[in-house]
């Protein structure tokens, strides 16, 4: 688990609560919040044709299709090989 996670569960859970509190006082600081930052994302896709966001769908999974496989062989031969 502690590879996988990339050292031990409590020292990631740790990191990403720093990483969150940083990019949440940010975010405060800019007066931005998570639903306007979804509200932008989603008038960008709406002017978007629908092929557009068809074809990027289908790319992106096309991509997933072999990053993830690749990622997850990486990730647990790391552990195995120590």
């Amino acid at each position: 688990m502690r590879d996988f996670l990339g050292g031990s569960p409590l020292s990631v859970f740790g990191r990403l609560l720093f990483l969150s509190l940083l990019v949440g006082a940010a975010l405060s600081f800019l007066n931005v919040t998570p639903l306007d930052l979804l509200s932008r994302v989603m008038r960008v896709f709406s002017g978007l044709s629908a092929d557009v966001v068809q074809n990027t769908a289908t790319w992106t999974l096309y991509g997933a299709m072999l990053v993830i496989p690749i990622w997850l062989v990486v990730r647990f031969s790391r552990g195995n090989m120590a």
